[in-house]
């Protein structure tokens, strides 16, 4: 008798111990087969794991677009900045070398 895999719902506790049993063990498949679930479904549990070491099994909370765009504005902001800043130092090395001579 097969049982119905569709829909089923996992809670984040049963997710981090088994990715925590497959990395113990180091066969995803095994723990997989002995957990009765999909082999895929515990491979991308592991992935997400190991991709944010910091967050946990459920995901993280990723940066709305709005945040990406506000940060990159600011960076391109500050990197003008600098380069200005490179720019005055360098014409001041200039003044400084021409009044040397």
């Amino acid at each position: 008798m097969e049982r119905n895999r569709k829909n089923r719902k996992y809670d984040r506790q049963f997710k981090e111990n088994a990715v925590k049993l497959s990395i113990e063990r180091e066969n995803v498949a095994s723990v997989a087969r002995e957990l009765g679930i999909s082999e895929n479904i515990l491979h991308r549990w592991k992935a997400k794991h190991d991709q944010s070491k910091h967050c946990d099994i459920q995901g993280c909370e990723t940066p709305r677009q709005g945040d990406v765009h506000k940060e990159n504005q600011r960076l391109k902001k500050e990197l003008d900045r600098q380069k200005q800043e490179n720019e005055i130092l360098k014409k001041a090395l200039g003044i400084i070398s021409a009044s040397d001579r």
